[in-house]
């Protein structure tokens, strides 16, 4: 890392700040506050010992008593003229420079420099999630960057300064020379949307428990086993010139033969590049191994004890309810090569997917996703993501997958556009997974074997989900122009699903309804996300108008029977407002609901499984229905 120099603070020109308005400004944006502080912290402090200071700092922040603000602009929307906000900024970036400078000898230590006080967090590891490989190669270019350069950076990015501004704000945090700072943060690539990324939040954290097996041998001999880690923990930092023979792992346990015989690149299991031909299974297990590396024994051999004990300086991301402990025994390679520019390597121990990556360039750091899979049919196995790159997904396929093509699911008729497939890999397409801002578009994988097409789309997880239509007792694959026109106003509710371990989701019309004042008919579509964990799915009750280019959502729920297969029913209701200008309860059931009843502020009864009721804005109402069989069912909600 480059050193640095932060001078004596200069006063310049200010508003007074009380501590109250302070207080305010703090509170209410602190999550970016300490994501501003996460980022100009060194990296060399670890991931977690970033997250506990960039909390420490941005805590202290407040001023004791009145005092002056700068005159620097706040910034971006929201924060603008607020000179609370300024303050409690200039405060986290000065502290978070200091948090960088060297110890010298003979001179006190800033309290930014010493560890936390507070907060503390005893037997657990707090990082945030885990971004790709954009987001730790960018991790990389900031730690090569000196504090003020990297302030510099992230003010720019994050808070969207312009360089007058940002060089008041180097200014006043006392930075001698915030023009150097700015040339020196002009050699890193302006990708100021992977600030935002999860990977820099440290708000939203992942917890990992310490070494529970040398803290628990340790325990009858806590002041010998301190002094035996303190000079441990100092030869582990010292600088070393590239990878150890097992990477980015933390040290062994234990010299376990079970274990040993798990980590060992030369067992694990490869399976005949035709095997899928004569199997019964048609899931991951057949899978060959593939890629330019499958022989390189010190990648695998990385990949492996990365996997069994990510170290601190491993981004480690994990799907709900999927275990991340190491294999039980030898895993499977699915592939090992090179993916932009990332090694990457995929195993498969018949539960879960693992996907270990190292930058190319012999950086230091890795990157490890988990997902589970167990009992994957051949249209769930279709697909792994190898990569994402510049808002792009690069999918690694299933051996008998024939044809891969990218379409938009909002645009039904606009057809495929067909996608190289190079040994099993395609080319690059853009996924929704990691775009911001208005949905404009939905780009799903289409992939075409022996047995038809199926859609698959890119949620920001290790494994695609796979996209269905019609009744929850009978899905099929969208692959017709009527499943198609189904899922184009809804496409963009698949966002709601996002990161949370989904296998497949269904899109069923259950209903039409015929709009008041000759409105036309619209369309009630129930869609629902099922997980590999089995619970936690999630059901959405949409609602679309003729004309409308996206979906309403009328109700929603998790954890939840409605709109499945064990429960294949739906009810639920929407104010609506007609071109005249009148206002409506409008609901609807699955087809065999009897009857419908509103109560509360909109009382009405209808007989079948369509209801319409003359009401005004803003009216509350619930809604009860009972089906052919006499059963009641609820409104979801």
């Amino acid at each position: 890392m480059q050193s640095q120099h932060v001078a004596p603070r200069p006063t310049p020109s200010a508003t007074d700040v009380d501590v109250e308005q302070a207080e305010a400004a703090l509170v209410e944006h602190y999550p970016r506050l300490v994501r501003l502080a996460y980022l100009v912290l060194p990296p060399g402090l670890g991931r977690g010992r970033r997250v506990l200071t960039a909390h420490a700092l941005t805590q202290r922040a407040l001023p004791g008593k009145r005092t002056s603000a700068p005159a620097i602009p706040a910034q971006s929307t929201g924060r603008d003229g607020d000179p609370g906000y300024a303050f409690v900024r200039l405060q986290v970036v000065r502290t978070a420079l200091e948090a960088g400078l060297p110890l010298r000898r003979l001179a006190w230590p800033k309290r930014s420099q010493l560890p936390p006080l507070l907060p503390q967090v005893w037997g657990l590891r707090l990082f945030p999630r885990s971004g790709g490989t954009d987001e730790l190669a960018l991790d990389q270019r900031l730690s090569a960057l000196s504090g003020p350069a990297r302030a510099a950076h992230v003010l720019r990015g994050l808070e969207k300064l312009p360089d007058g501004d940002v060089r008041r704000v180097l200014t006043a945090a006392g930075v001698s020379d915030p023009d150097a700072a700015l040339r020196e943060a002009d050699t890193t690539p302006a990708q100021y949307a992977l600030l935002d990324s999860p990977e820099f939040d440290p708000c939203a954290l992942q917890a990992r428990p310490t070494d529970l097996m040398r803290r628990r041998q340790h325990s009858r001999a806590a002041l010998a086993a301190a002094a035996a880690l303190a000079v441990c923990g100092a030869l582990v930092a010292l600088p070393g010139d590239g990878w150890g023979p097992d990477g980015a792992a933390a040290p062994a346990y234990a010299q376990n033969p079970a274990a040993e015989a798990a980590l060992d690149p030369g067992k694990l299991l490869r399976v005949a590049p035709l095997a899928w031909e004569s199997s019964a299974r048609t899931d991951f297990s057949v899978w060959p191994a593939r890629g330019d590396l499958t022989g390189d024994t010190a990648l695998l051999r990385r990949a492996l004890a990365v996997w069994a004990r990510p170290g601190e300086r491993v981004q480690v991301s994990v799907t709900p309810g999927t275990p991340s402990g190491g294999p039980a025994g030898p895993p499977q390679l699915l592939y090992a090569g090179t993916v932009d520019s990332a090694r990457v390597v995929i195993l498969y121990d018949g539960l879960r997917i693992a996907r270990y990556a190292e930058p190319k360039d012999g950086a230091q750091g890795a990157a490890l996703d988990f997902a589970r899979v167990d009992g994957a049919t051949a249209a769930e196995a279709g697909a792994v993501v190898l990569g994402r790159a510049d808002g792009n997904v690069r999918y690694l396929t299933a051996p008998w997958v024939k044809k891969a093509a990218e379409r938009d699911l909002m645009k039904p008729g606009a057809g495929v556009m067909d996608l190289d497939l190079t040994g099993g890999i395609t080319a690059p397409l853009a996924s929704p997974a990691t775009r911001t801002g208005d949905c404009a578009s939905w780009n799903v994988l289409q992939l075409t074997d022996a047995s038809g097409s199926r859609l698959l789309t890119d949620l920001g997880e290790l494994v695609p989900v796979r996209l269905t239509s019609g009744r929850p007792t009978a899905p099929h694959e969208v692959s017709g122009a009527a499943a198609l026109r189904t899922w184009a106003p809804f496409a963009c509710s698949l966002a709601d699903a996002r990161g949370q371990g989904v296998r497949s989701v269904n899109a069923w019309t259950y209903a039409e309804q015929s709009l008041p004042d000759a409105n036309g008919t619209a369309t009630w579509v129930c869609t629902r996300a099922e997980t590999w964990r089995g619970g936690g799915p999630r059901v959405l009750a949409q609602f679309h108008t003729p004309g409308g280019k996206y979906g309403a959502v009328a109700a929603k729920a998790e954890n939840v029977s409605a709109c499945g297969a064990r429960d294949p029913h739906v009810l639920a209701g929407v104010l609506w407002k007609a071109e005249s200008g009148s206002w409506y309860l409008l609901a609807a059931g699955s087809r065999d609901t009897a009857s419908i009843r509103a109560t509360g502020g909109v009382r009405a009864t209808s007989r079948g499984s369509l209801l319409a009721a003359r009401t005004k804005e803003g009216a509350q109402a619930g809604l009860k229905g009972t089906l052919d069989d006499g059963r009641s069912i609820s409104a979801l909600r």
